[in-house]
């Protein structure tokens, strides 16, 4: 199956992306399901997947938990069986786990220390695309970007990222990482558009605009969010889901999204998949930007 590409940096990856968080961060978690859910997404031409060092199954009987997902996720990629050549991974560090407790690690030694464990699990000579998982407020931001651009200097990641910035903040890593910095991560979906001013401004700057969460909890409540209203609405009109609608919308509100959603099964995955082939009409966008918030 053949999936249109979207830009990142120096690489063209799949316009839907998978979120691999899923394959073993929730309570029904199935192993052998999100084996197949991975190869599934390779049999339709899925390139892009991310992952992040702190993703595992919860519960404080798994202190730290560190690599868990990468582990999964590399070990479903190996067993495809097919060329790995055009897929590009990517994971996150800067957080760290205690059981169900996030904490924040921004300082230059500990994403330092976070990328090489990260690029050992994944077993790659360098990370293909290695994020700042979240602004550490306890420290400036620029130490923790500076401490992205020396892990590209030593050649421990090829490409680097930053998930959950502003503005501010994308304008400050773009200043100081140049062409290393490639793709910004945040939340956006039909019911939580907070991040249109930063999906402007990657696109303005050349920078892959990374969705996660871009079906806002559809998969879990279907009765609730946008699943209720016009996308809902749509999806009966054309015979596809609220879900396809949900993400065909992202592809169409700018060329810099890539949506990461979230699967663990393989049937999930097809039908993201098809959301990258549905182009939705000028009438059906103006209906749908007007449900959950401003769309520009």
């Amino acid at each position: 199956m053949s999936i249109p590409t979207r830009r990142l940096g120096d690489r063209e990856v799949s316009a839907i992306g998978f979120g691999a968080m899923t394959l073993t961060q929730t309570p029904d978690s199935d192993p052998e399901r999100g084996l197949r859910a991975v190869h599934a997404a390779l049999d339709a031409g899925i390139t892009l997947f991310d992952t992040a060092d702190v993703y595992g199954p919860t519960g404080f009987d798994t202190p730290g938990g560190y690599g868990v997902n990468e582990r999964a996720l590399m070990a479903a990629l190996r067993s495809w069986g097919g060329p790995l050549d055009d897929v590009v991974v990517a994971t996150k560090g800067g957080h760290t786990r205690d059981g169900l407790t996030w904490w924040i690690d921004g300082s230059r030694d500990h994403l330092r220390a976070a990328a090489l464990a990260s690029r050992e699990r994944l077993g790659l000579d360098a990370i293909p695309l290695y994020q700042h998982h979240r602004p550490d407020p306890r420290r400036p931001y620029r130490e923790s970007i500076e401490a992205l651009g020396a892990l590209v200097e030593e050649g421990i990641a090829a490409r680097v990222g930053i998930s959950n910035a502003d503005v501010g903040q994308i304008r400050l890593a773009a200043s100081i990482l140049g062409d290393a910095l490639v793709s910004v991560q945040n939340e956006y979906s039909p019911m939580r558009r907070a991040a249109e001013p930063e999906i402007d401004l990657c696109a303005e700057l050349g920078l892959a605009f990374l969705s996660w969460g871009p079906l806002g909890g559809m998969r879990e409540a279907k009765a609730l969010g946008v699943a209720a209203g016009a996308f809902a609405e749509v999806a009966e009109e054309r015979g596809v889901s609220p879900q396809q609608v949900a993400l065909a919308w992202q592809l169409a509100r700018s060329p810099s999204i890539v949506p990461l959603p979230g699967a663990s099964r393989p049937e999930s995955v097809l039908d993201s998949v098809r959301a990258a082939s549905l182009v939705l009409t000028p009438e059906e966008l103006v209906r749908l930007s007007g449900t959950a918030g401003p769309q520009s």
